[in-house]
């Protein structure tokens, strides 16, 4: 028997009875209530102290929004989910309307467009499962509509955040959405551009994902 098989044969006949979880103590995580307001305040505040950036309009005002946003920075194509409501009302809105750039359905596997999606693409938006103000972090939670490179390629990544689905904590946004009953393969925090530094500490942003992080809050 060798020593690997002598330790699993003690572990599976071990003494002392059945073996039952620790009691978890999460009271270190607990916060006073915030309102939605205080909450994205936070959130604001957070976020922009690493370089993102957060614009606040509303449901009938998000899609103009976005169009002056994508007008200042010049950009000419802007990729979307086919299916998800927020892909949907862009392909509506860019009938009859100049102001908003030139449409990149995601809607067939990556191989087949590859130097398209890596060369050609401006700016990607995306929903969120909601947002941590504690921590100006975004949820997001990949879906066949809405893969993870549509967050990961463009150089501007905008992310669409409604305010009522704002949490105050990590451990409460796990709790209210029910994580513990299943994830999917790649879900994501994300809490500002991506950014690198080198062995000199100069911090450099867009190096290994979106140079500019843009957050669409819905109140």
């Amino acid at each position: 028997m060798s020593s690997r098989d002598a330790i699993l044969q003690r572990l599976r006949h071990r003494s002392g009875g059945e073996l039952t979880a620790p009691e978890c103590d999460f009271s270190v995580l607990d916060r006073p209530e915030w309102t939605t307001a205080e909450k994205l305040d936070m959130f604001e505040q957070t976020i922009e102290s690493v370089h993102g950036e957060v614009h606040r309009t509303t449901e009938s005002g998000w899609i103009d929004r976005l169009a002056e946003i994508l007008q200042s920075r010049g950009a000419q194509s802007l990729l979307i989910a086919k299916d998800h409501e927020i892909g949907q009302a862009l392909q509506s809105a860019t009938k009859g309307r100049e102001d908003l750039p030139h449409l990149l359905i995601y809607d067939e596997p990556v191989e087949s467009w590859q130097e398209t999606l890596f060369s050609e693409v401006d700016a990607g938006i995306t929903s969120t499962r909601g947002g941590i103000a504690e921590t100006g972090s975004l949820i997001l939670w990949p879906s066949v509509d809405e893969p993870r490179l549509m967050s990961l390629v463009p150089p501007i990544h905008i992310a669409v955040l409604k305010a009522s689905e704002l949490y105050t904590t990590f451990h409460q946004a796990m709790q209210s959405q029910g994580w513990a009953t299943g994830m999917p393969t790649n879900a994501l925090l994300i809490s500002g551009p991506s950014k690198t530094a080198d062995i000199e500490q100069t911090l450099a942003y867009g190096v290994h994902g979106p140079k500019e992080l843009i957050v669409l809050v819905i109140e």
